[in-house]
This record gives structure tokens, sequence and C-alpha cells, in this order.
């Protein structure tokens, strides 16, 4: 005698759209949206949030380098890390940093300084800073392979 019940039938799980959140009852079982509009609003989204994210984060830099660059004008050399810190500047925010004997050398783009836990100091403009991309060398076309 077989105790199993094969007349009942698996109901698959519907999967829901990403976007809108209504259930997809067609296609692939791991549909993620449910019509290329759905498919593009949400993607578009993310490429939004994503731009939104750099602005904030190059707007805090330019801050910084603005507040560095003002410091380095006047001639300042080293401040409390607390009142730079109410001038504006934000100390998590870097454009790269290493190792330096004992310190640490902080860059925001070219301005250089040693950040410790109570100061920034050494405060200075990195010179000959070149800005210039590496030449790409292209060959030119023969006479034959030009287009007419």
């Amino acid at each position: 005698m077989c105790l199993m019940d094969y007349s009942k039938k698996r109901q698959r799980h519907l999967p829901r759209c990403l976007e809108c959140g209504d259930s997809i009852s067609y296609g692939r079982k791991d549909k993620k949206f449910c019509c290329e509009e759905c498919k593009n609003r949400h993607h578009n989204s993310l490429a939004k949030m994503s731009k939104t994210a750099k602005r904030k984060v190059l707007a805090v830099l330019e801050k910084n380098y603005s507040i560095l660059d003002h410091l380095h004008r006047d001639g300042v050399k080293a401040l409390w890390l607390s009142d730079a810190v109410a001038m504006g500047f934000m100390p998590g925010y870097t454009t790269s940093h290493r190792k330096a004997g004992r310190r640490e050398l902080y860059y925001c783009f070219d301005i250089s300084y040693i950040m410790t836990p109570n100061r920034l100091s050494s405060i200075s403009k990195i010179q000959n800073l070149s800005l210039t991309l590496p030449s790409v060398h292209v060959d030119e076309p023969d006479d034959e392979d030009k287009l007419i």
C-alpha cells in the first residue's frame, strides 16, 4: 500500500518584482522584474543613488581642500584638529594616505598633511605635480587602409 499522495500539485512560489512588488507569474524562476519599465526604473534609481553618493563625497573633499588651501596660503603649518573640524574639515575624507615612518601622511588632492588624533600638522602643497596623462601611441593607417 502506497502512502504517498501524488494528487497534490506543488505550488510554485511566485517571485515578486523588485521595483513594484507585483508577482511574476511567467518566465524564468529567477526573474526579478515584471516588465522592462520596472527593470529600467530600478536600475536608473540605483545609478541615481550612486551618483548622489559620489557627489556628496566630492563636495566634502572640495570643502576639505578649500580649508587646507586657505590654511596653507595663510602660512599655518599646524593646528588643533578640533579647530579644523570647527571650520568644517571632515578628517575621514582624504584622497589618499601612506605611512611615513611612524606617522600617517594624508593627501587631499595636491595638499599633504600629517594627522594625529589631536592635531593637523605639516600642511603643504605638493610641488611639480604632473597632471599629464601618459601618451598613447596610435599607428597611422597606410594609404591602402584609409577609408574613403
